[in-house]
């Protein structure tokens, strides 16, 4: 660990997109409910399932290394729940795919009084509950504050690839984004597979997450697209045709960029945490993230450099969104609806995008709220580091079905890794 001020913090990422849970408990789950079969919530007024909430708990699981977002749930969300009647009790977990075994292993036993009311979610984790069925659907579409998000907005419509189809609310969105060190780096590059040729040209000071970590498997992808002439040349559904088609360009590049990595490509860091503490410390010259948020504090508080800079690329990075999902075995469904609205409402959704409380980027559309709420987010302060997510988002490109994840992370450690 480095003397800096601190041991790095984990990023604002989305719950884990990960692997697929583990085959047996797949295999138990795919014994349960089809997606057909997925419970859905009945067609009832608002104020009953106010009124029903009142008195539950409500167990959020979520990804517990953010301290960001941990602070945010405890010492925002938490106590306005608790002014509606609801108690929320934030589960941490180390991985979001320790929560979905638990649903689907509850839900794969018809259990009715599971352990999870409500789950931070999106990507593989939230494509494996509906291919099981595990998810309560129809809810999320009769959320009152789900007003103020855009109709036509495909960031909250789809779920890598995988219909939301009201088993999930939007909680916010995200950007996947590189950083580096202006002291160091003069002349950055302008492109994705421009940075993997600085990296050749630069060696031992670039590296990346080994996949299937959440953000060694985002690089992965955002440098298909790259090196696939763009993301329009890939198609978002998954198919092996087009794998056979697209993928030896990628594992090519990326075996052969290997020997100009940190260390010479010989190990890679484990997670986003580990690359962190790399840029911290100065041995490389490159993080990345799908939660720009943290940068603000981290170059605040002086464990990454105050040089660090955002690198804006010409044909764009990744975005997705994430969600807040309500398992088919949850006890205090009502409950757990009601803390998704609230926190959908204006409110909470510009206290968490206020940079000194998470930063997290809001999935509401500000031009359909009043002026007083709109004015919550005009009043919000800039980071000093991280662009407006306008700016940021430009030319974002959307994520590939949740079916490509897997098969490109199992390639990656196949043909570049050279793991058995």
């Amino acid at each position: 660990m480095t003397s800096r001020a601190r041991s790095i913090r984990a990023t604002s990422r989305p719950a884990l997109p990960a692997l697929a849970v583990t085959l047996a408990l797949v295999a138990s789950a795919c014994s349960g409910p089809s997606p057909d079969e997925s419970p859905r919530a009945a067609d009832r007024p608002w104020d009953e399932v106010v009124a029903e909430a009142q008195g539950q708990t409500v167990d959020l699981w979520m990804f517990g290394g953010d301290e960001a977002g941990n602070a945010y749930v405890d010492d925002v969300l938490t106590p306005a729940a608790a002014e509606l009647g609801v108690t929320l009790r934030r589960v941490p977990v180390a991985d979001t795919k320790d929560a979905m075994n638990r649903v689907l292993s509850e839900n794969a036993a018809g259990s009715t009084d599971g352990a999870v009311d409500l789950v931070w979610v999106n990507g593989d984790n939230f494509a494996t509950g509906q291919e099981a069925g595990a998810w309560w659907c129809d809810w999320a579409d009769d959320l009152p504050n789900l007003q103020y998000v855009a109709d036509d907005d495909p960031l909250v419509a789809e779920d890598f690839g995988v219909p939301v189809d009201g088993c999930e609310a939007p909680w916010h969105k995200a950007q996947f984004t590189f950083a580096y060190d202006a002291a160091r780096v003069t002349d950055p590059p302008t492109t994705v597979a421009g940075l993997l040729d600085w990296a050749e040209q630069n060696p031992g000071r670039f590296t990346y997450p080994a996949p299937p970590d959440f953000t060694g498997s985002v690089f992965v992808r955002q440098a298909l697209y790259a090196l696939s002439g763009g993301a329009d040349e890939v198609p978002t559904s998954y198919s092996d045709e087009a794998f056979d088609d697209l993928t030896p360009a990628l594992l090519d590049r990326l075996s052969e960029l290997a020997p100009s990595l940190w260390r010479g490509g010989t190990t890679y860091p484990r997670d986003q945490q580990a690359l962190d503490q790399l840029f911290a410390d100065g041995q490389v010259d490159f993080t990345m993230t799908y939660g720009p948020a943290t940068l603000t504090d981290l170059v605040a508080d002086g464990t990454f450099p105050s040089t660090t800079t955002v690198l804006s690329v010409e044909d764009g990075t990744v975005g997705n969104a994430s969600f807040l999902g309500i398992p088919a075995s949850s006890p205090d469904q009502a409950g757990a609806a009601v803390v998704a609205n609230l926190a959908l409402s204006p409110e909470q959704q510009a206290a968490k995008a206020d940079p000194a409380v998470w930063g997290q980027f809001t999935v509401l559309d500000v031009g359909l709220l009043d002026a007083a709420d709109a004015a919550r987010f005009a009043n919000l302060p800039d980071s000093p580091v991280v662009p407006p997510y306008e700016e940021l988002s430009r030319n974002a490109q959307p994520e590939l079905a949740s079916s490509w994840v897997n098969p490109l992370d199992e390639a990656w450690r196949r043909e570049v890794l050279g793991s058995p």
